[in-house]
């Protein structure tokens, strides 16, 4: 057991307007599981979109269509896994 306030973590997902969620626990509740199945599945998401990424760019036919699509993708699974890395930055400390 832990004594003392612990920081709010950040969750993997925005809110309606595009902000931060914070939660507020201890970390074992239910919200926190449901956090870190998230944060789990946006991993799993971007290291399957990476392979996917290579794939394509070693495709000589590959379309300017389909590399702006993968581009667009990688930019969101980024974003994703900066904000769990952020996420779980502030919780090791």
């Amino acid at each position: 057991m832990k004594y003392g306030p612990r920081p709010a973590r950040l969750l993997p997902w925005a809110g309606s307007e595009g902000k931060p969620c914070y939660l507020l626990t201890d970390g074992d509740g239910p919200l926190s599981r449901i956090a870190d199945v998230v944060e789990t599945t946006h991993l799993d998401m971007a290291e399957e979109l990476l392979d996917h990424a290579a794939a394509l760019l070693a495709d000589a036919r590959a379309t300017p269509e389909q590399l702006r699509f993968t581009l667009h993708r990688m930019r969101e699974a980024l974003t994703e896994v900066h904000r769990v890395a952020e996420s779980r930055g502030m919780r090791s400390r």
